[in-house]
């Protein structure tokens, strides 16, 4: 059985809150701890209404209390945006509270626009240095070596497990050079997947992190009773989409019935672009549509969005997932 894990898009909806948001995320992890899911990540976004893991850390604290044995991390921290000094000392002190639990996912990408990266006080070719600065992670979270005059405290020693993430072929080559786990953003860059696959696993260097590749696949499933139930919720996502073509950060809508109502056909075609490796149905529909994603892809692990705007229907739909992945 592959693996299943889940990132969170910590999604504040019409009608809620960022408070709501934040709780609906710890309530679903312990949800998905009990359906047998591997972890359970968020991500770094900034300036983004419909979105409430800026703090990512800070975030996977709160996850993390609210559950006793999944893996919390992040999917992940963009890296450029932080010194490696401070995120060895957020994930040391994640990993000291919570241990044998902590993920931590690398991004090379700012994670928001231009103008808010300079509000962060990041230069962006910061992003040039991301190898460098990987490796100096690296080294603050592993044992302290003699002389060293910088420690990550807490953070020595505490080896937080580090992957890198891409939608590109450049973290491809990046994990496979430093022998670190992959995660590719397939849920929402799905064009590049299969070459970015190959070219990490045929250029990778066991570490002593790592023996062979491990590579885990971003995907959107969305799980409903039937098909019909299944497509009208992940009109949601869609118009989540559409909104990003236009530069509208709004909050999760509920779900339509047509959402051809809702976009232009440009924008469907881009959508469709984008949601390309979505799986989208019943518990039959996605049982088949994950078989065949594993089959084409040699994925060791899915890392799932399923973005619904109901609680409940999301609980519900990861549930079925969790079935249907069995």
């Amino acid at each position: 059985m592959t693996a299943i894990s889940i990132l969170d898009l910590v999604r504040v909806r019409q009608g809620s809150d960022i408070r709501a948001a934040l709780d609906a995320a710890r309530d679903l992890a312990a949800h998905a701890e009990t359906l047998g899911y591997t972890r359970f990540w968020v991500a770094e976004h900034h300036n983004m209404p419909g979105i409430a893991s800026a703090a990512t850390s800070v975030v996977i604290g709160h996850i993390a209390a609210g559950t006793r044995s999944i893996r919390v991390g992040a999917g992940g921290i963009m890296l450029p945006n932080h010194s490696p000094l401070v995120i060895a000392e957020q994930f040391g002190t994640l990993a000291t509270l919570f241990p044998g639990r902590i993920d931590l996912g690398l991004g090379r990408a700012p994670g928001t626009d231009q103008l808010t990266l300079r509000a962060l006080r990041r230069d962006p070719m910061t992003a040039e240095n991301f190898p460098n600065d990987v490796r100096e992670l690296q080294a603050l979270l592993g044992p302290v070596r003699e002389h060293q005059r910088i420690v990550a405290v807490p953070g020595a020693g505490t080896e937080v497990p580090l992957w890198i993430l891409g939608s590109s072929l450049f973290g491809a080559q990046l994990a496979a050079q430093f022998g670190l786990p992959y995660a590719f953003a397939s849920h929402f860059a799905p064009q590049a997947l299969i070459s970015a696959l190959q070219v990490y696993r045929d250029y990778f260097q066991p570490s002593e992190h790592l023996g062979r590749p491990h590579a885990m696949i971003g995907v959107n499933i969305i799980a409903a009773d039937t098909d019909a139930e299944a497509r009208r919720l992940a009109t949601t996502q869609q118009m989540s989409v559409a909104d990003l073509f236009r530069g509208a950060r709004g909050l999760s809508k509920p779900p339509i019935d047509d959402i051809d109502s809702y976009w232009t056909a440009q924008e469907a075609a881009q959508a469709q672009g984008f949601l390309a490796r979505s799986i989208v149905g019943s518990p039959g529909t996605v049982r088949a549509g994950i078989a065949a994603l594993v089959a084409e892809t040699g994925a060791d692990e899915l890392m799932i969005v399923s973005d619904i705007f109901d609680h409940e229907a999301r609980r519900r739909s990861y549930a079925l997932i969790a079935e249907a992945a069995k």
